[in-house]
């Protein structure tokens, strides 16, 4: 029979800050603890060590038919762990683990309730945080602490316990930078047999003993009081001129994000800072997350050239799903003021209207073609031969090319680029070019057919390397575009937060994904501007699955733990928040944070898996503007669904 060792928890804890003590009196430690047992060793801990106390919630996730075989678990943060080889052998069903997922999420929400009320959980961002519970026996739950923890990205984590099996702790040094087990019985029966008195510990006392522990600081404002001093009104999004040209400053490309791809007040606020900053700061092109030939068919409307008569028709380009990005009401108002504009401007101070994405690879082909028939039929048949491998669907001829069908195209695609440069070049060194705009947009047709064969035959290698070989499409056409109009030209850039916000700051580049934002802050650190856009609740365009029809959806309020729920604090309409200098609102947001993301598609139902991520905002943009309640965008072509007059709704979830 194994001895108990300690008396209760309290007098476990204060055995385990003994091992604790070349951790006191540092400014940079934290302990958390699991509740309900590990809050008063915490305590103890705590105590001795000066160090502030808090609490790391984590909710096993049961299986379905057996609720104590853990097929994953949730924690503090906004954290989700599953263990896909137990969610597989046990023949979990989707429906079932959301539901499962409600449950234990709405247990965790009312357990930080209880035991925080409406404090925010400490920041361990670059600190030393020791994790303490009361004992552990297969160390599941500590797993899935840990995972979260790092997940908040510490400078160091360390595991305390009074009592664990040797073989657990062993296995936990492989996951953390150190390990305490004060005891370790063998055979180890239970945690509770390390103790004379295991009584359950119950709410009040976890909240007695968080309200009595050792305080980060008494002076420090919360969350809402830092971010309501450090807000700029921005009336329905827009910031007023004197706030938004400081920011821009002299700065030659800005970038301006959205966090969905179907909110009107985003792409309203947008188009009017575009409209400022051509109007007194002398921009010369608007670049957009849109392929390159339909967009240049508004660039032709908006300088007075082609033959479509309104903005309306010149939006007619825009065919593959989601049309509506683009054919809706906003865009179509500022197509007509940006032809307004240009009409009152010499040529040479006109300003275009520019797509940077890849998925063109049919219709930019059609285009080269097509210029081609024009001036040399000799070389449209050379490139019509070189491009009829190309005649799959794209997907099919991913697919195709994915199992060594694309090699041979791969290489047609290149010789029709080169030589298309070759003749560019030739003309430019003979002067004899006559429209240097059509040269330009032939040459971006070539170069968007190369990249949309690379980008859908990398589809079936995985969603890293296809993302990243778009994301450098529209960073070359960019640098492309800024070249053609000159050196010094002024570029504004719309696409979403995603593709804008720099990927370095978020849990993107943990998997190795880049973006375009991260690779304009690297080309032009002095002289690049990134703003993003947020919301807590509304509605918004979108399709329920690729492909389907455009719906107003409802969005649902924002999850606690991220930056959105964070601003919803402050309690404003619409106000901006400038991250782009040192300040306590900057510290506060370089912490890492939930951050929501809503693309063409949004399943509510899955909200956390589905449209999270962390991220350090204050890394990833300059500025941050917040829109409490937004509103579905309009798309030109709206169908039933859309033009129901309820709003689609779901049960939102943890």
């Amino acid at each position: 029979m194994v001895r108990s060792v300690f008396r209760n928890r309290r007098e476990a804890g204060r055995v385990l800050a003994r091992l604790l003590e070349h951790y006191q009196d540092s400014a940079d430690t934290v302990v958390l603890a699991l509740p309900r047992g590990g809050v008063p060793v915490g305590y103890e801990v705590a105590a001795v060590l000066g160090a502030p106390l808090d609490v790391l919630v984590v909710r096993k996730l049961g299986a379905p038919e057996q609720p104590e075989l853990a097929v994953g678990a949730i924690a503090s943060g906004g954290v989700l762990v599953t263990n896909d080889d137990v969610l597989r052998a046990q023949a979990v069903a989707p429906e079932a683990l959301e539901q499962i997922i409600l449950t234990e999420g709405q247990e965790l929400a009312r357990r930080e309730r209880v035991y925080r009320g409406d404090r925010a959980m400490l920041d361990v961002t670059g600190r030393t945080v020791i994790v303490v519970d009361d004992g552990l026996a297969t160390g599941a739950t500590m797993n899935a602490a840990i995972e979260a923890l790092h997940r908040l990205h510490p400078a160091r984590v360390v595991v305390a316990v009074p009592a664990a099996p040797e073989s657990t702790c062993v296995e936990l040094r492989e996951l953390v930078d150190e390990v305490i087990c004060a005891s370790t019985p063998a055979p180890f029966i239970a945690v509770g047999n390390s103790y004379w008195d295991f009584e359950q510990t119950t709410d009040a006392e976890v909240r007695d003993l968080l309200a009595r522990a050792p305080a980060e600081t008494d002076t420090e404002p919360d969350d809402g009081d830092l971010l309501r001093r450090a807000r700029i009104p921005a009336p329905g999004g827009t910031p007023p001129d004197d706030i938004l040209f400081d920011l821009v400053g002299d700065a030659r490309l800005v970038l301006i994000g959205e966090a969905s791809h179907g909110t009107d007040e985003f792409y309203t606020a947008r188009a009017a800072m575009t409209r400022r900053l051509v109007e007194e700061k002398g921009f010369r092109g608007v670049a957009v997350e849109a392929d390159w030939p339909d967009a240049y068919r508004v660039n032709r409307y908006v300088r007075g050239q082609g033959t479509d008569r309104t903005a309306e028709q010149a939006l007619r380009g825009f065919r593959r799903f989601p049309a509506w990005m683009w054919r809706n009401t906003v865009v179509r108002d500022f197509a007509e003021w940006l032809r307004g504009h240009n009409s009152r401007c010499a040529a040479e101070d006109q300003v275009g209207f520019y797509g940077l994405d890849l998925y063109s690879m049919h219709r930019s082909a059609e285009e080269v073609i097509a210029y081609l028939d024009r001036i040399d039929p000799a070389a449209a048949q050379r490139a019509r031969e070189r491009y009829s491998c190309l005649e799959h669907h794209a997907d099919e001829y991913g697919f195709a090319a994915a199992f060594g069908a694309g090699q041979s195209c791969h290489d047609q695609v290149v010789a029709q680029l080169t030589e298309l440069q070759r003749r560019i070049a030739d003309e430019v060194r003979l002067d004899g070019v006559t429209d240097r705009d059509e040269l330009f947009y032939a040459e971006q047709n070539a170069c968007s057919v190369l990249a949309a064969e690379e980008y859908y035959r990398s589809m079936f290698g995985g969603r890293v390397t296809s993302w990243n070989l778009r994301d450098r499409h529209m960073f070359s056409t960019l640098i492309a575009l800024r070249e053609h109009l000159g050196a010094q030209s002024k570029i504004i850039v719309w696409a979403h937060n995603s593709h804008l916000g720099d990927a370095r700051a978020t849990e993107m580049s943990d998997s190795g994904e880049l973006n375009l934002g991260q690779l304009v802050r690297a080309d032009s650190p002095d002289s690049a501007r990134l703003l993003g856009f947020t919301t807590y609740t509304g509605s918004v365009t979108a399709a329920e699955d690729w492909g389907g029809p455009a719906r107003r959806m409802r969005v649902n309020p924002a999850l606690y733990g991220s930056v959105e729920h964070m601003l919803h604090q402050v309690g404003a309409e619409s106000f901006l928040v400038r991250l782009d200098s040192e300040s306590p609102v900057a510290d506060r947001l370089r912490s890492p944070l939930l951050e929501r993301a809503i693309g063409v598609v949004y399943r509510p139902q899955t909200e956390r898996r589905s449209h999270y991520f962390f991220a350090r905002p204050a890394d990833q943009f300059d500025a941050l503007i917040h829109i409490e309640q937004t509103t579905a965008l309009r798309p030109l072509d709206r169908a039933v669904p859309w033009d129901r007059d309820d709003v689609e709704t779901y049960p939102y979830a943890v």
